[in-house]
């Protein structure tokens, strides 16, 4: 192998790690905002779960399921 392919190997491999690292930055990028995105959904659905135990727990709703058994 002689020193012009050494070199131009050499180039081809920087330009790899380059578009490698340029690729992961993206990536991260896309990542956080799906992750907000994700969290935002999560918090709203954490609501209606406190909203429809509260419901459940509710002494009257109970009284009348029992009523619905009989």
């Amino acid at each position: 192998m002689g020193p012009f392919e050494v070199m131009a190997i050499a180039i081809i491999a920087v330009f790899g790690v380059k578009a490698y690292k340029e690729f992961n930055n993206r990536k991260a990028s896309v990542d956080n905002s799906e992750v907000d995105a994700l969290k935002s959904e999560l918090v709203k659905l954490q609501q209606r779960v406190a909203t429809l135990e509260t419901i459940v727990t509710d002494k009257s709703y109970q009284l009348s399921e029992q009523i619905d058994r009989l």
